[in-house]
């Protein structure tokens, strides 16, 4: 009997220092989602995000965030899903610049047409934003990966930058800044 209970001790032991293995469905980096105004330094202090050079109206850098993207196509709308974050995407974005006052408005109709079934869409934080950057140019030589659409080369984040203007991220060159309300930039939805 006394062999038989350190036998039971010793497996139960074993099974409770065992490492938890976590699976590519469960999210495991939640970035920032609530809207703030950030100044330069408070997003160079960004979590997640190895920045190559410094500036005042911003950086180049990229997210050191691994992702496991899915493209998944729900009523006709093709989302992709980061099961790293939690977060969906609008794969495509939208099909135009805009300017900032009419970025809400848009982000309100794709909410109203029920894009993938979801009502809920937003813009991005900053450090949402920033997660998609990759360290290198991908397809359509933009630093994000190719399972989104290429097109929307600059996008607007739902950050702001005092009463000057709003955070933006380019794909183009792995750059996160804040530009003047009067830009022009795409918008990419994302939702929780």
């Amino acid at each position: 009997m006394r062999k038989y209970i350190i036998h039971i001790l010793i497996i139960s032991f074993v099974f409770i220092s065992m490492p938890v293995i976590h699976s590519a469905a469960e999210p495991n980096i939640t970035p920032r989602s609530s809207y703030s105004d950030l100044s330069v330094s408070q997003v160079q202090s960004m979590p997640n995000i190895s920045i190559r050079e410094k500036n005042d109206w911003g950086f180049f850098g990229h997210s050191t965030i691994i992702h496991h993207y899915g493209l998944k196509v729900i009523n006709g709308d093709k989302v992709v899903i980061d099961h790293t974050t939690g977060l969906m995407w609008h794969q495509n974005g939208s099909d135009n610049y805009m300017k900032w006052n009419v970025v809400k408005q848009w982000v309100r109709g794709l909410n109203s047409r029920g894009h993938a079934g979801y009502s809920d869409w937003r813009l991005p934080t900053v450090e949402e934003s920033a997660s998609l950057l990759e360290p290198g140019e991908k397809d359509g030589g933009l630093y994000i990966d190719p399972v989104f659409s290429n097109k929307q080369e600059w996008i607007w984040t739902g950050d702001e930058y005092g009463q000057e203007g709003a955070w933006g991220v380019n794909f183009g060159g792995g750059l996160v800044f804040w530009v003047n309300f009067d830009s022009e930039f795409y918008v990419r939805p994302v939702r929780h």
